[in-house]
């Protein structure tokens, strides 16, 4: 046995050990249905920011967000703007969803928004998504907590090995102590993924040399005729080094496998419907119950303003790109080795689909210096992707268990029924998501997917329920169906289910499957609410928004930052992850002019994606807290005597 794989188990038995402990607790805490799946509504303030913030990011930004860096180049170094999306949806929604969870009791989304709309179909609909999320979403975390773990001990753990472990750690503490083990242990989970992704990020800019040598590096690359792309055609943007430009706003192409995007895929609109599907991760189900066990609103501003946009952000926007384009200058793209480019060979070339491997990749770079640095960064990746999987598993469970065995099965269980079908759930999801992970490999990544734009898919039937009370039963319920159609028929799902008779692939146009389901679903429920407008309904749903128009805050002497949050918003969007983005690809330097000729001593879209940032962060300060979307209500919540209580 090597050094590193010596040190990897000295750091994962403690690590295990952490969150088995969290288990045993949270089994002695849970008494009642509440105390299992919303932790009796106590979730401290900090274990909340962790823990979201953990659950929000997770495995995928410490594996997945780097390989893609160094795949599509600059192009895709936007994504880091997710730090400011993905919290974004939180500011719309949690605080809402927190006050009438405290009203009314509702322990899931689904008895929230059945008990709004009056109708099952929905709640049924959202027990799809929170099972797509926990399932498939499920297998791909355990699948790439085995790739990790192979690439790292260079194949001396098994993938299956390293999946059926983790599955087993999962079931011990998840099924144990439920939301409650999930949220404590993502206090350190939350730390290890910020760590890790800093500690390769360092590895990666020590590796070329510095800043200033990762810099001249890429202007080096940037003034080469590697994958280049002609104006002509009329992308826009020049004709610029593609993984240093966005390729213009639009294409109108026939989807992915049809058609292929001149320059890349990230056009102005794709990257703004890509931005949508990241959206869906606090709009999704998981996160109305991370909202209901919440003790306090007082959590929700600095989770989604410090600890997300500020701190997370940071860490993508630089650590992350030290990451990906830095591998371009260690020998990782045979294109810039062939270009006499690379300043180093230390990387293996990372061709084909192979980018995945980036991540462990530079980890193994420091084992023979630091055998236990390797051992710590694999924990590290381990526990961002276990801070994802438990908080998904723990929630679908607790909705089956609600939303199905208490409403449709047996609706006098008792709580320790409630519980011990909640824990079946759980296994039942695992066993499901270990199958696909050992043995649908390719299913995974049809329907794994899914799930971030499915999740997108219920801002409509969330803002009708706290926001637009015109939004009908009828309405967010059609709507809701029809946007998760599209996005199944704009994913390559799609093709499968017709047996690819369809006229285009996925992603036609350049426009993500959330940018096509969020269209059709508003589109519906738009037309069937303005055809099923009933006063007697509308009374009883003005009841709901009555009581959070009293106590949410937000007072008439500050109806003008209304207007102020709505203009910087859309600007924001419009710039810094929309059409407007082509302006970085040169306004500060275009790719090709030179390192001294860049404005900022770095690539122009790269300054662009900076200060875009910067300023989402302000942005999202002055939603969160000046408009007070996040703060405590202005009066204090009286919860009633109510059946979702029990």
């Amino acid at each position: 046995m090597s050094a590193k794989i010596t040190w990897l188990f000295i750091f994962l038995v403690p690590y295990w050990g952490f969150c088995i402990y969290w288990g045993a607790r949270g089994a002695r805490a849970s008494r009642t249905a509440s105390d299992f799946f919303v932790a009796g509504r106590g979730l401290p303030v900090w274990v909340f920011i962790m823990a979201a913030t953990a659950t929000s990011f997770g495995g995928w930004t410490f594996l997945g967000q780097a390989g893609l860096v160094f795949r599509d180049g600059f192009q895709f170094v936007f994504a880091a703007l997710c730090a400011i999306t993905i919290p974004l949806a939180g500011v719309v929604f949690l605080k809402r969803q927190w006050m009438l969870g405290k009203r009314f009791g509702y322990l899931t989304p689904g008895e929230m928004l059945a008990d709004y709309y009056q109708g099952e179909i929905i709640r049924f609909l959202v027990i799809v998504i929170a099972l797509v999320f926990a399932i498939p979403f499920m297998g791909l975390l355990l699948g790439a907590t085995g790739f990790l773990f192979t690439m790292v001990t260079d194949g001396w753990i098994s993938r299956d090995l390293a999946v059926w472990l983790m599955a087993i750690v999962f079931l011990i503490y998840v099924t144990s102590g439920g939301i409650r083990a999930a949220a404590n242990s993502d206090t350190l989970q939350g730390l290890l993924l910020a760590a890790g992704i800093i500690i390769v990020g360092l590895i990666a800019l020590n590796l070329v040399g510095g800043f200033e040598a990762f810099n001249l590096g890429m202007a080096k690359i940037a003034g080469s005729s590697i994958t280049t792309w002609d104006s002509t055609r009329g992308y826009g943007g020049g004709d610029y080094n593609a993984g240093f430009a966005i390729p213009g706003v639009v294409q109108w192409t026939a989807g992915l496998g049809r058609e292929t995007p001149a320059g890349g895929l990230w056009t102005g609109v794709m990257c703004l419907s890509f931005m949508f599907a990241f959206m869906g991760i606090q709009s999704g189900p998981a996160f109305s119950m991370w909202a209901f066990a919440s003790k306090s609103p007082r959590a929700f501003a600095p989770q989604q303003v410090w600890a997300s946009s500020l701190v997370i952000g940071l860490i993508l926007v630089f650590f992350v790109t030290f990451q990906g384009m830095g591998a371009h200058l260690l020998g990782a793209n045979p294109a810039v080795n062939d270009a006499g480019l690379a300043s180093a060979q230390i990387m293996p070339a990372l061709t084909g689909q192979r980018h995945g491997g980036l991540v462990p990749s530079y980890i193994n770079t420091v084992s023979a210096a630091a055998p236990w640095l390797v051992g710590f960064l694999a924990v590290c990746g381990l526990a961002a992707i276990q801070s994802t999987g438990a908080a998904y598993m723990s929630t679908a469970g607790a909705m089956l268990a609600r939303d199905v065995y208490r409403r449709h099965i047996n609706s006098s269980a008792s709580h320790e029924n409630q519980i011990l079908f909640g824990r079946l759930s759980m296994l039942a999801i695992m066993v499901l998501a270990l199958l696909m992970a050992t043995y649908a490999r390719d299913a995974l990544m049809v329907f794994g997917g899914l799930a971030l734009a499915l999740g997108f898919q219920l801002w409509p039937s969330l803002l009708g329920a706290l926001w637009f009370p015109w939004i009908t039963r009828q309405g967010a319920t059609y709507g809701l169906a029809a946007g998760m159609i599209a996005v199944v028929l704009t994913e390559s799902i799609g093709q499968k289910l017709t047996g690819d008779s369809m006229p285009w692939g996925p992603w036609p146009w350049t426009i993500h499957s959330a940018g096509w389901g969020i269209f059709v679903n508003l589109c519906i429920c738009i037309i069937a609410s303005a055809m099923s407008q009933n006063e007697s309904s509308r009374a009883r749903r003005m009841k709901f928004h009555t009581f959070l128009r009293e106590h949410a805050g937000n007072p008439a002497a500050g109806q003008w930052r209304k207007t102020v949050a709505w203009i910087v918003t859309i600007i924001w969007f419009f710039f810094a992850i929309g059409p407007g983005i082509v302006i970085g690809n040169y306004i500060f330097g275009a790719p090709e002019a030179g390192y001294e000729n860049w404005d900022f001593n770095m690539p122009s879209l790269w300054a662009w994606v900076i200060i875009w940032w910067g300023l989402g962060v302000v942005m999202m300060w002055f939603l969160a807290y000046k408009m007070e979307l996040s703060t405590e209500p202005s009066k204090p919540i009286v919860a009633l005597s109510d059946d979702f209580q029990d």
